[in-house]
């Protein structure tokens, strides 16, 4: 079976209860990216791990990230090529401030130009990771639509969200985009 979309985690991958396991089990196509190191995230090994999926999954996937996987999206995306259809970005892990996991290196500074695929940003008002203002500036420099949950922490297993409808409502949208075209098919 072909894979639709990428779960891209953030540190620590996401336990049973978070939304992107949920989404997992309720859709054979859709599959996680695997990490060598959960607990220690170093950019480079991340970002590799991030391309080698895609490449796998083939054109068209969406990538739908949480937290650090969102930097991890952002940093990866000068690879990207058009490759990906579209990126749900849930409560992206400011990394550049002060209250940044340390047992993640390499990830500051965020990259803040625009993204070559669309994406929709998710951010919570009470998120200890990202301010509204910084996710407000993160969205106009990456070019996403901004979507504001209200108060639901860091969007992680700790908010109860279950599957979260809502979410995947906004993952929805952007696999129904058009496929990008294969950049080879125009010369």
């Amino acid at each position: 079976m072909n894979t639709r979309a990428l779960m891209v985690p953030g540190l620590w991958s996401s336990g049973p209860e978070h939304w992107q396991t949920h989404w997992e089990a309720a859709d054979p196509s859709f599959r996680r990216v695997e990490q060598e190191n959960w607990d220690a995230a170093e950019r480079r090994a991340w970002v590799r791990a991030l391309d080698d999926a895609v490449r796998d999954a083939g054109r068209g996937v969406v990538l739908a990230a949480h937290s650090l996987g969102c930097a991890t999206v952002v940093h990866w995306a000068g690879l990207a090529a058009r490759t990906v259809r579209g990126a749900l970005l849930v409560a992206p892990a400011d990394v550049d401030g002060a209250g940044f996991p340390l047992e993640a290196r390499g990830f500051a500074p965020m990259p803040l130009h625009p993204l070559p695929f669309p994406t929709i940003l998710v951010a919570s008002e009470d998120d200890p990771y990202l301010s509204m203002d910084r996710a407000r500036l993160m969205a106009e420099a990456w070019g996403s639509r901004l979507v504001e949950v209200g108060a639901l922490g860091h969007l992680n297993s700790a908010s109860g969200l279950g599957a979260w409808p809502e979410g995947r409502a906004l993952l929805d949208e952007l696999l129904a985009l058009p496929e990008p075209a294969d950049p080879l098919q125009t010369l």
